[in-house]
């Protein structure tokens, strides 16, 4: 078993492959891809982007930071069936507490009726939920907001060299 060089996730089966690098599917390959270009960027950019991000508004509602990654989870089944997810949202604590209110209720609502994994995944993802809504306001960045940095600048970086390279050549006189 191998780990997703991009998410992390195990890879029980599959995966792409890239030099020494293994990946969930395509998009975590082209996630890893972003994260290599962002890398040859001095650290200081990095750095300066994340406070920038922490320091700023949210942008859910513009208010005061900080600003972080807050993770909402959720289950929804039915018979047989059951989905569950954990969503990654920047924001402020607040706005953070809003959504993970809202997850318990949708959790409570429509996460119990699959058997067996609704009525296991229910209680854990509400759980998680609580858990998140208990932690307080961060005093630095987290590892998900610096990671989320610097995926952000390692897109700005393509798209810059992108622009550059459909520029037309300059005019000789």
């Amino acid at each position: 078993m191998a780990n997703c060089a991009y998410c992390g996730t195990t890879i029980f089966l599959g995966g792409v492959t890239e030099g020494n690098e293994r990946y969930c599917n395509q998009r975590c390959q082209q996630g890893g891809y972003v994260l290599k270009v962002s890398q040859q960027l001095p650290p200081h950019v990095l750095e300066q982007h994340v406070e920038e991000i922490f320091r700023g508004n949210c942008p859910k509602c513009n208010g005061p930071g900080p600003v972080d990654v807050y993770k909402i989870h959720q289950v929804w089944s039915a018979l047989v069936l059951t989905r569950w997810t954990s969503t990654p949202q920047v924001s402020c604590r607040h706005c953070a507490s809003k959504s993970q209110i809202g997850g318990v209720l949708f959790s409570l609502v429509l996460g119990w009726w699959g058997f067996p994994w609704g009525l296991i995944l229910t209680p854990v993802q509400i759980g998680r939920n609580i858990a998140g809504m208990c932690k307080g306001e961060p005093s630095q960045p987290t590892g998900e907001l610096r990671k989320l940095a610097q995926v952000n600048l390692g897109l700005q970086a393509i798209q810059q060299q992108q622009v550059r390279s459909n520029q037309p050549p300059p005019l000789r006189k």
